[in-house]
């Protein structure tokens, strides 16, 4: 058995795995209707003011506000009504002293008109005149040119990534091509002389594959792309040739498995292998997820998860998750987070960073945290989990009542 390796923080591992990866993001411009969720590669501003025009909040008359003011329900207005205001198009109309113009929900404003009154605050008299029975304000009901966003004002930087509102927001303005971040690929390794495919029934002391699966899913969620490169055997030669290829294909590479200290420990040889610097961190002071190797191989990041399904998917969120999103130059990577109140209290070792799985119930109108646990390889702890909370480094662990933060899956 190979001495025990020097293990280092997971903030601090993920920092010295950061530092070596290149500064630059590769781009491509691609249909805004299809950026969702990608990182935007540049800074947009808005090429006109949003709106072009004034524009109606409410169906009701476009007014004068000084026409109306003073009026009452017992001493209403009294308003000659000139035309309408077309949906679509430009009103031909103009409203002059003591008139008023009809007007729909988003319709334009017709020119001398400052205000709308709606409809519900007015009564015909005939079909020519109308009541205001409540004055309005310069400006009430009314969206002015500009007030959404102003022609040449900054939209959103570098780094942002894309959600469903900023698409609309993007398309109102007539941008329909963005400049974004390409999708960072990931080749994905599972090793085990006893793993295999899901579609195959097990045979005595066999496993079918999970972690390709739940690492493929956290890429695609981070941006990336998965390369599932199949289920490799514990063999050096079969490994490294699996690894290579996988390597050539993609920006990232990933191993399953072969990451603990054995004898049978193959994934340091083979990072060490690829490239340069090749391995630069094997071990981190993590629970679950302690014998992680992180690395380098000519430019590109290579890890090796532990096998343990629970162990993979904590440390690909720690270390994969990241490295993803900074590959496509996000500035604040989405991760949603909750409080919540512990139902149990939470032993821990100090010197390392606890990662438990929590079911969120709610109790007594508040949002409380259950912890689900289990060993490592049991991966029902995560299926039946809604998020995981951190025992911090230096931490005995946490008490039954305290408040925690959940990061949600």
């Amino acid at each position: 058995m190979p001495e025990l390796f020097t293990v280092l923080p997971p903030a601090e591992a993920l920092q010295v795995l950061l530092d070596c990866l290149p500064a630059s993001v590769r781009v491509e411009r691609i249909p805004t209707a299809d950026a969702l969720d990608r990182v935007l590669a540049e800074s947009l501003v808005a090429p006109t003011s949003l709106p072009s025009f004034p524009r109606s909040t409410v169906d009701g008359y476009a007014v004068r506000a000084a026409d109306t003011f003073g009026a009452t329900e017992s001493l209403p207005a009294y308003l000659s009504v000139v035309g309408e205001a077309p949906m679509g198009r430009a009103p031909e109309v103009t409203v002059g002293p003591a008139q008023a113009a009809v007007v729909y929900t988003g319709g334009m404003i017709p020119a001398g008109a400052d205000a709308v009154v709606m409809v519900e605050r007015t009564q015909k008299l005939d079909a020519g005149s109308i009541e205001v029975l409540h004055a309005v304000a310069p400006g009430e009901n009314v969206i002015q040119i500009g007030e959404d966003v102003k022609e040449g004002e900054s939209l959103l930087q570098p780094g942002h990534v894309l959600r469903p509102q900023d698409l609309g927001g993007l398309m109102a303005l007539g941008i329909t091509q963005a400049k974004v971040a390409v999708k960072p690929r990931v080749a994905i390794v599972s090793t085990g002389d006893e793993v295999v495919p899901p579609d195959v029934t097990p045979g005595p002391g066999q496993v079918r594959d999970v972690n390709t699966y739940t690492v493929a899913g956290l890429v695609a969620r981070a941006g990336g792309v998965p390369l599932p490169q199949g289920i490799i055997p514990d063999d050096f030669d079969a490994l490294f040739s699996a690894a290579h290829q996988g390597l050539d294909a993609a920006d990232v590479l990933v191993i399953s498995a072969g990451s603990s200290v054995s004898t049978r420990d193959l994934t340091a040889d083979v990072v060490n292998r690829l490239g340069k610097p090749g391995v630069l961190v094997h071990g981190v002071s993590v629970k679950p997820g302690k014998p992680t190797i992180l690395g380098v191989c000519d430019g590109k990041p290579v890890m090796g998860l532990p096998g343990n399904p629970v162990s993979a998917m904590v440390v690909a969120g720690l270390f994969l998750t990241p490295v993803l999103w900074k590959m496509q130059g996000a500035s604040q990577p989405p991760v949603r987070r909750v409080k919540a109140q512990l139902t149990h209290n939470i032993a821990s070792v100090p010197g390392r960073e606890d990662y438990v799985q929590v079911k969120l119930i709610e109790r007594d109108g508040q949002l409380a945290a259950d912890p689900v646990f289990g060993k490592s390889n049991l991966i029902y702890t995560l299926v039946k989990a809604e998020g995981m909370l951190c025992v911090p480094l230096d931490s005995n662990g946490l008490h039954e009542g305290e408040w925690v933060e959940v990061e949600l899956f």
